[in-house]
């Protein structure tokens, strides 16, 4: 897809992976709604960010959770931008439980965890559906993670989730072909917020022991699983129903 002219809608757009897509969006000439659930300032940051490089963008609030929400973001996009062509699902919690302690996990944290990691994205990609289908084809990125294929993550829940969103991306495959193509990313370990305030102390010793083990002898920056989202977007419009593993080669490493 030549998205030059195009519009794109980021969940979770303003941190993370989701501004470093957003941003790289915009530098090819797509315009983009940046959507934040709490983070305000980041998001009106990022698209002020994006609107620099010469394309229009809006901060749309909205709870992917809440499928009234996930509706009113993309008709929001329509109308503030004129047409819906790129999904990409960047929104994403989690819980950090070490695995061997069962009794911490409750049943808000299943119950969280999987309405905004895997309702949400059914919920946004029914509600994009119709104005992509509009456009005349449309493209869906989700941003799964290692979790999903190794069982390996913060929580059991969300390792449970992104197995879930790798399945719900083949089953969106089918059933929105052929005009809409659904793929993932599964990132491994990313830089950044989120795992820096989820593992604390143990943020800097874990990534110095991933990149010795990796092959590649790195982990992910966000730009580099955005990277990864835009050849999904712009490359063959062959591909639909993958999930590709963005890690440095860590799941190949073994031992």
């Amino acid at each position: 897809m030549d998205i030059e002219g195009k519009v794109a809608l980021v969940t979770g757009g303003g941190t993370g992976v989701g501004r470093a897509t957003a941003l790289a969006l915009a530098r090819l000439g797509c315009h983009v709604a940046v959507n934040y659930s709490r983070s305000k300032d980041a998001a009106e940051q990022a698209a002020a960010d994006a609107a620099a490089l010469g394309v229009r963008s809006v901060a749309v609030q909205a709870d992917v959770a809440e499928d009234a929400d996930c509706r009113r973001l993309v008709a929001t996009t329509v109308r503030e931008l004129g047409r819906l062509d790129v999904l990409v699902q960047s929104a994403g919690t989690t819980t950090f439980i070490a695995h061997a302690d069962l009794e911490k996990v409750g049943d808000d944290d299943w119950r969280r965890i999987f309405d905004v990691n895997v309702k949400g994205p059914f919920q946004c990609a029914r509600a994009a559906s119709a104005p992509m289908r509009d456009a005349g084809a449309g493209s869906i990125v989700n941003v799964s993670s290692v979790a999903g294929v190794a069982g390996i993550g913060s929580s059991i829940p969300y390792c449970a989730s992104k197995a879930a969103l790798n399945n719900l991306t083949l089953t969106l495959a089918r059933s929105l072909a052929p005009q809409i193509r659904v793929n993932a990313v599964a990132p491994g370990f990313i830089t950044g917020r989120w795992l820096g305030e989820g593992l604390g102390a143990g943020y800097e010793p874990i990534k110095k022991a991933m990149e010795a083990r990796a092959p590649l002898r790195r982990v992910c920056e966000p730009e580099d699983v955005a990277a990864s989202i835009l050849g999904f977007v712009t490359g063959s419009d062959l591909v639909t129903g993958q999930v590709l593993v963005v890690d440095g080669g860590l799941l190949i490493a073994g031992g």
